[in-house]
């Protein structure tokens, strides 16, 4: 009895040990987060960063050298087309060192000299000109009794145009050497001299809007064309998106751009596209490196109101449309990973995976527009593993339809 009972229990421990060694080798079902294809409406769009700025800025610069009075005016102020919104004095005349100066009063010497000898010149020619006068008079009369010659006349008439033309050279004369003593006296003049009556050049609004920002408002020497403040309408803004030129050639003309990151996350703001800029330039990322963007310009297509906190050179995060469809069959780009060349998917089906290859169209970076291999309703593993393989089984933790 004894040795059927040891038998028979020895027998029953060796079959569950059989049975425990079967069940450790047998493969685990994997745990993985599902989705299921669905139908609905895709949105693919590029996205960036954008700045706003004022349609139109006029930047007042100072049209001469000089010093710049004290700018009045603070950013955000009202000015009105022709309003005075700075003052400069023209720039002073340099001091003039011993030689200079010694120098200076010999050119004016110099050029009183010369005068006095044109006016002299000139008291002579008329002298000249008043004696050839009363000769052709002279002449004319013995001509008409036929006491002279013909020849003798016309000797006479010859001699008073010439002392003429003389008499206007000599005034030519003194006019130049009146000026040449006027440009002398004024190298004389210095700083601060009864001579030096520089007047104060006011610049005024060139259009009727705010000042954006004054460049230069305490009172400093300052260059001719040098920015002093700008002036603009903030109510009339644009927005400046620097794409990539690869991402710009996407864009068309009047599509609709999303911009969010204003400071509203729960009010974002809408906008088209007025023009893609035909000139890229050529940028530097934080990271080091070389980008060519391009400039895309966004008008607002809401109410003002919904932007009138926003101002120039605020930042914004546009996202412009490039495509659009509805009732399409999508399914998150997690799920799709490349085997062969083609894209393929792992579809749940009576608890096992299946590898299926399908054919995606366009993608948003989050959902992914399928052509053909999935249906609505399927179940499709996201972020699939080395464990997960075809015909392997799945335990689903998490279902997902968006």
């Amino acid at each position: 009895m004894k040795i059927h009972f040891r038998a028979a229990f020895w027998s029953a421990a060796a079959i569950l040990v059989v049975a425990l060694l079967v069940l450790a080798f047998l493969p685990k079902p994997v745990t993985v987060d599902v989705a299921v294809a669905t139908r609905g409406s895709l949105r693919v769009t590029v996205q960036d960063e954008g700045r706003t700025r004022v349609r139109d800025e006029y930047v007042v610069s100072a049209p001469v050298a000089g010093h710049l009075l004290r700018v009045d005016y603070k950013p955000g102020a009202a000015v009105r087309a022709g309003e005075t919104v700075a003052r400069i004095l023209p720039g002073k005349p340099a001091f003039l060192d011993a030689r200079s100066l010694a120098e200076a009063q010999a050119r004016v010497r110099s050029a009183e000299a010369a005068l006095a000898a044109a006016r002299a010149e000139l008291e002579q020619t008329q002298q000249r000109l008043s004696y050839a006068r009363a000769e052709e008079e002279r002449t004319a009369s013995l001509r008409t009794n036929a006491l002279v010659s013909a020849g003798e006349y016309d000797r006479a008439q010859l001699e008073l145009r010439t002392a003429q033309a003389g008499r206007n050279a000599a005034a030519e004369n003194v006019a130049l050497r009146g000026a040449e003593l006027d440009a002398a006296i004024a190298r004389l003049v210095q700083p601060g001299s009864k001579s030096d009556t520089n007047a104060v050049v006011e610049i005024v609004a060139p259009v009727t809007g705010r000042v954006l920002r004054v460049m230069q408002e305490s009172e400093s020497v300052i260059a001719a064309g040098s920015g002093i403040l700008s002036i603009g309408d903030p109510e009339n803004l644009e927005v400046v998106v620097e794409l990539l030129s690869t991402d710009a050639v996407q864009v068309d003309i009047g599509a609709e751009v999303i911009m969010e990151g204003w400071g509203r996350s729960d009010e974002p703001l809408t906008g088209r596209v007025r023009m893609v800029e035909p000139y890229g330039f050529l940028k530097i990322s934080a990271l080091g490196v070389e980008e060519q963007r391009v400039n895309v310009i966004v008008d607002f297509t809401g109410p003002s109101s919904d932007w009138s906190t926003l101002g120039h050179g605020y930042r914004v995060e546009a996202a412009i449309v490039t495509w659009e469809a509805e009732d399409i069959l999508k399914i998150p780009v997690a799920a799709l990973f490349r085997r062969g060349g083609e894209w393929a998917v792992f579809r749940v089906h009576d608890g096992d995976a299946q590898l299926t290859t399908v054919q995606v169209g366009r993608d948003n970076g989050r959902f992914a527009e399928v052509l053909s291999g999935l249906q609505a309703g399927d179940k499709i593993i996201l972020y699939p593993g080395e464990q997960v393989g075809d015909g392997v089984a799945v335990i689903e933790r998490i279902a997902a339809s968006k």
